[in-house]
């Protein structure tokens, strides 16, 4: 009996219970709810700056010229004067083959010329050559057709008074009219024989010139980039002996962007640096352009010459390339604290009628501060938030 009183008690506390919750959850839900207090935050006005707007490229520093020499001729390496790393002026004896066999070949061909000359009459060879107007044959021949001609031209007065007969005189026509062929055959001779002469002052001059081409002499400045022959090596005609680098000036060949081909003229100046001399810029001049851009790299070559020469800089060297596209380019810009990044997004807050609004962006070049905000985005003098950023969120009320 008393365990039922004691249940009915209970349930009846129970309903009780639940009615007054259900009361205080309506009076709750009913009552207004309070709007949070606007941020204050403290703003700047994006500002319009100039920029220098400018590409990066990678280059290479080269050598002004190469060349690998080697000599015309075959023989045995008798000299070499310089060795691998050596500077060499224009003009400076590299290297000598033995010159025996080409010594002797010089006798051999002035003997043979100078036996020609002597057959014309003429001294022996000095470098110098006139044609013969005369030759002791031709002068015998003119001397015997002036014998003819007096023989002739007597019997033409005799043959009229019969002291010489017909065919005497005619025998003596003949004799005279040969004697002046003669003199026309024998002026051939002479031109045969100073056209055989001549061939072989040419035979002289070339065994000359491979004699001189026994010596390997430096085509510009430069330095000995390697030793390939050795002492006493034989080598034959067209044998590489030594490679010469021009290394001043220097070239830079830079490969430009397709997006800067436009941009790039002859005498556009550009800047670089190398990880071989660090915190130095060094400026070039660019002196040649390919005429058409790579078809697979869509880059256009370029090359430039040094402003200034530079003992530190080498062919081969890797540079980065800083090239100048607009100079004087305008942005708008914000302070580089109303910016922040969160899972790689870069993000401000423009305020607008007392209201935050995000914005999500793609920063460009930062100069004292400022970073560079696409106009589309942010317009010059807009209000950006500088403090409070973490507690904004697009659409938070705010106060300055």
């Amino acid at each position: 009996m008393k365990t039922r009183i004691f249940l009915s008690l209970l349930f009846t506390f129970s309903l009780l219970s639940v009615g007054c919750a259900k009361k205080s959850d309506e009076s709750a839900q009913s009552a207004p709810k309070a709007e949070p207090d606007p941020v204050t935050v403290k703003t700047v006005a994006a500002e319009e700056r100039s920029i220098e707007r400018s590409i990066s490229a990678t280059g290479s520093l080269l050598p002004d010229d190469t060349v690998t020499l080697s000599s015309e001729v075959q023989g045995r390496v008798a000299k070499i004067y310089y060795d691998f790393g050596q500077s060499v002026k224009k003009g400076a004896v590299l290297l000598e083959l033995d010159p025996t066999e080409y010594d002797l070949q010089i006798e051999r061909a002035k003997g043979a010329l100078n036996q020609s000359l002597a057959r014309l009459g003429l001294p022996a060879y000095n470098g110098k050559m006139t044609p013969p107007e005369s030759t002791p044959g031709l002068r015998q021949v003119l001397a015997q057709v002036e014998d003819a001609r007096f023989k002739y031209e007597s019997a033409s007065k005799l043959v009229k008074s019969g002291d010489v007969s017909q065919e005497r005189f005619t025998e003596l026509e003949k004799a005279y009219r040969a004697r002046q062929a003669g003199v026309e055959l024998a002026r051939d001779e002479i031109r045969v024989s100073w056209m055989g002469v001549t061939a072989l002052e040419a035979d002289l001059k070339i065994v000359q010139k491979r004699r001189g081409d026994t010596i390997l002499r430096a085509p510009f400045d430069g330095e000995i980039g390697e030793k390939i022959a050795a002492v006493g090596q034989f080598v034959k005609d067209n044998t590489p002996l030594l490679r010469l680098v021009k290394t001043n000036p220097v070239r830079l060949r830079a490969e430009i962007p397709e997006v800067a081909a436009g941009v790039v003229r002859i005498g556009t100046q550009i800047a670089f640096t190398t990880d071989a001399v660090p915190g130095t810029t060094f400026t070039a001049v660019v002196r040649q352009l390919n005429p058409s851009l790579d078809a697979r790299s869509r880059t256009l070559s370029a090359e430039a010459r040094l402003v200034q020469a530079d003992a530190r800089l080498r062919p081969g060297m890797f540079v980065q390339v800083r090239l100048v596209t607009q100079a004087a380019a305008r942005m708008v810009a914000v302070p580089r604290q109303s910016i922040y990044s969160v899972a790689g997004l870069t993000k401000l807050f423009v305020i607008q009628n007392g209201v935050a609004k995000l914005v999500t962006f793609t920063p460009g070049a930062e100069i004292d501060g400022w970073v560079e905000v696409p106009n589309d985005v942010v317009q010059k003098g807009d209000q950006v938030a500088m403090t409070q950023l973490g507690m904004l969120t697009n659409g938070t009320k705010v106060r300055k």
